[in-house]
Order: structure tokens, then sequence, then C-alpha cells
């Protein structure tokens, strides 16, 4: 039963924090960014959000600036959730790697 609130919540925020990059997004022509899994702990509190950067050069600088801008973040996703969560978790943002991966898995098996 627990998990199940779980996966509603982590559904949620994903949805949401998706919508709010792709707005912010839109003003850098050129980049786009997405949150490919969100991942909520047991007790709610906390959110671990991956995120997928393209172009993937620009990731470790995107996931350093989501980072510094946790609390602006957080307040945007309370504003938009503000009728469904009573407490919203707090975020921490991961590079999500798995389509870099994959290329380098493809080229290994072309050779």
């Amino acid at each position: 039963m627990e998990k199940t609130r779980q996966n509603k919540i982590e559904r949620l925020i994903q949805k949401e924090l998706s919508n709010l990059f792709l707005n912010e997004t839109r003003k850098t022509h050129g980049m786009m960014v997405s949150v490919s899994e969100c991942r909520i702990s047991p007790d709610l509190s906390y959110c671990t959000a991956y995120i997928s950067v393209f172009p993937s050069e620009k990731s470790e600088e995107t996931i350093k600036n989501l980072t510094e801008n946790v609390k602006t973040i957080r307040y945007e996703l309370g504003q938009r959730l503000r009728y469904q969560l009573r407490i919203v978790p707090e975020l921490r943002f991961f590079k999500d790697d798995t389509l870099d991966y994959m290329e380098h898995i493809d080229e290994l098996l072309k050779k």
C-alpha cells in the first residue's frame, strides 16, 4: 500500500519537474533537459531526480546549476503541488548517463 503512494508521488513530482524545466529551457536554445526518473524515500522527505541533458557536454554544468538553485526549484514545485502534497520533499539532482552508456555499448558492438 505504501509503495503505491510512493509511486504516485514519484510520477507527480517527475511530471511537474519536467514541466518546470521545459518552461525554463525554452529560453536557452540548443539545450534540452528532461527528468528521466524520480525516487522518493519511504518517509516522503527526500526525492532524488535523475536528469538527462542534451547535449551531454553541458550536463555537469546543468547539474551544478540545479544543485545551486535547489531552494528556488523546491519553492516552485511547492507552488505547483500545494494542493496535492502537504510537505514538498527535499530535492537532490543526479546526472542520468544511461543514454551515453547505451551509445558506448552500441559502438562496441559495431566494432
